[in-house]
C-alpha cells in the first residue's frame, strides 16, 4: 500500500488517462460527469493532448514505488492583470485513489503544486471544491488554504 514517503510526483503520460479518468470518476459528483468504458472516448486523449501541450499547464500523477498511479491533479498557471500582473496558480482535480487516501498523499500532492507555483513567481494559489466535499474542505484548511469566494458554473 503507498503512503507519500512512497511516491513520485511525475507529469502524466497518455497511458495514464485511463487510471485518471477512474479517480476522477470515483464519487457520486464525478460519477455523474465521467464515461467509464471500454474503450475510452477519444475525447479524453484529445483533452490530454491540449494539456500536455500547453506550457501553463502541468497534470501529474502521483505513483507509487511499484508504478502504480494513486493520485493525481492538474496545476493551471494563470498570468493576470490583477494584484498588480501577478501569476496565479489554480489547483484542479485532486484525486487520491480510494484504497490510498489518507496516507498523505494529496498532502504530499498538494504541497508539490504550491512549491511549483512559487517556483513560477505566483502570488496565490487557488482551488475549488465542491460544496458538498466537507472532508476535501478540512483537508484544504488544514494546509492553510482559506474560503475566499463563493464560484459559480455555467454548464454546456
Amino acid at each position: 500500500m503507498a503512503d507519500s514517503s512512497s511516491i513520485t510526483i511525475r507529469r502524466a503520460r497518455r497511458d495514464d488517462v485511463g487510471t485518471i479518468v477512474a479517480m476522477l470518476a470515483d464519487d457520486h459528483l464525478g460519477a455523474a460527469r465521467e464515461r467509464l468504458e471500454e474503450p475510452l472516448p477519444p475525447s479524453y486523449f484529445r483533452a490530454f493532448e491540449a494539456v500536455d501541450r500547453d506550457p501553463n499547464i502541468q497534470l501529474v500523477v502521483a505513483e507509487s514505488s511499484d508504478g502504480a498511479v494513486v493520485g493525481c491533479l492538474q496545476l493551471c498557471i494563470l498570468p493576470g492583470l490583477s494584484s498588480q500582473g501577478a501569476s496565479r496558480a489554480l489547483i484542479e482535480d485532486v484525486r487520491v485513489a480510494s484504497h490510498c487516501r489518507s496516507r498523505g498523499i494529496g498532502e504530499q500532492m498538494v504541497r508539490w503544486a504550491v512549491t511549483e507555483a512559487r517556483a513560477r513567481d505566483c502570488r496565490l494559489v487557488e482551488l475549488l471544491t465542491h460544496h458538498t466535499r466537507v472532508d476535501a474542505q478540512r483537508f484544504y484548511a488544514r494546509l492553510g488554504f482559506q474560503a475566499s469566494h463563493a464560484g459559480m458554473v455555467l454548464r454546456f
